[in-house]
């Protein structure tokens, strides 16, 4: 069964910003593979969406309905809902995630 990917619009800025960031310091190459390795990630959800985990800084709130997979030093936080996988989250995995998580996910 294969399940629909949807971007929502926080995601979109994050991947945006990223690929933005990396374009202007460091090479616009290096952006354009970092923005497919991310795109890959998205056609995986599409086929196995259950084999991310859940983020610790959420599981450890007791939080278990978000999942995560990687693209390192990326973090792409989603949530399956029926046949659709949405992600919520692109964000560098050396930032202070349980900060943006709280700000992003749980105030919302």
């Amino acid at each position: 069964m294969s399940f629909q990917v949807f971007v929502t619009e926080d995601a979109g800025r994050d991947l945006e910003d990223l690929v933005d960031y990396i374009a202007s310091h460091d090479a616009p190459d290096k952006a354009d593979h970092v923005l497919q390795q991310i795109e890959k990630a998205f056609s995986s959800l599409a086929e196995n969406p259950h084999r991310g985990a859940c983020p610790r800084e959420l599981s450890n709130l007791g939080l278990r309905e978000f999942r995560e997979i990687f693209f390192k030093p990326y973090r792409i936080i989603y949530r399956i809902i029926g046949e659709r996988v949405f992600v919520l989250v692109i964000a560098d995995g050396r930032r202070d995630m349980q900060t943006l998580l709280q700000r992003r996910l749980l105030q919302a």
